[in-house]
């Protein structure tokens, strides 16, 4: 079974940047499509942004393109979420996920693996 694990998340002022990662179990990073969706309080879970297991494709949600760039370190089994320029609106609880397949899809449902999620608070 993979295993997910967020970090990196806290209370930021909004301008700031912010790295999160996902600690991988072995070979889950370089072998899976990997994504981050994010809640925001009273909201619907939503898409984030995903980058296909042979680091050939990326798909980004509108609301972030310019400002987040997903990453991955195969040694370290990890994957990371570079944030910049943080809005209040990007508070939210951000999960990492992981699915098989080379689709860097946005659809939640095709991720079959999920991290417990980190907290990122923005303030204005």
């Amino acid at each position: 079974q993979v295993q997910l694990v967020e970090s990196g998340g806290g209370l930021v002022q909004a301008g700031d940047s912010l790295r999160l990662s996902c600690a991988a179990s072995a070979r889950t990073v370089s072998s899976h499509t990997m994504g981050w969706f994010r809640q925001a309080p009273g909201k619907d879970r939503e898409f984030v942004c995903a980058l296909s297991w042979n680091g050939i494709r990326t798909n980004y949600a509108d609301s972030v393109k310019g400002r987040f760039t997903i990453s991955r370190d195969n040694a370290k089994n990890t994957m990371y979420l570079q944030i910049n320029s943080l809005k209040p609106e990007d508070t939210a609880v951000y999960f990492c996920a992981a699915r098989k397949g080379s689709d860097p899809s946005g659809e939640e449902y095709k991720y079959a693996d999920w991290g417990q999620g980190t907290q990122v608070t923005v303030s204005s």
